[in-house]
């Protein structure tokens, strides 16, 4: 089975602040709700190290592959629960240049045998942090933009 998520919020900064904001993993642990730690480096082929904590839920740690980097437009990452083919999922940021800042959309694409049984948990729990770390993200560039 295959299900998709898929948020928007419009920043007003352009693409190259979202951008060091949002690849700035270390920092994760001081503004992100939903991703609370991350480590790793993020070039294509290596693997991170993510603690993801849904509203509401238990959290979980993995480590998913960077399957696609390019600086300012895109960033993507492929994770496993488990063997392959169970439940994987393809984590994608976009940033599309606007003309009062950046379009942020965060989706997830899921496949495997558990897709069907977690939805009702994908639906309202990782959807909501979705949100709750686009919305902590776009405050995290308002106060640094308003600071400087």
């Amino acid at each position: 089975m295959r299900h998709e998520l898929r948020t928007e919020i419009e920043i007003a900064a352009p693409p190259e602040v979202v951008w060091r904001e949002l690849t700035d993993l270390p920092a994760y642990a001081s503004w992100n709700p939903f991703i609370t730690t991350a480590t790793g480096t993020l070039a294509t082929g290596d693997r991170l190290t993510l603690r993801m904590q849904p509203p509401g839920g238990k959290g979980i740690t993995f480590r998913p592959t960077v399957t696609a980097l390019e600086p300012a437009r895109l960033l993507e990452w492929l994770g496993h629960l488990g063997v392959k083919g169970v439940f994987d999922g393809r984590h994608r940021f976009e940033l599309h240049p606007t003309t009062t800042g950046t379009r942020l959309v965060q989706s997830e694409s899921f496949r495997g045998l558990l897709v069907r049984p977690m939805r009702r948990a994908l639906d309202t729990g990782t959807l909501a942090g979705f949100g709750a770390m686009n919305e902590a993200l776009a405050r995290r560039i308002t106060d640094h933009h308003a600071a400087a």
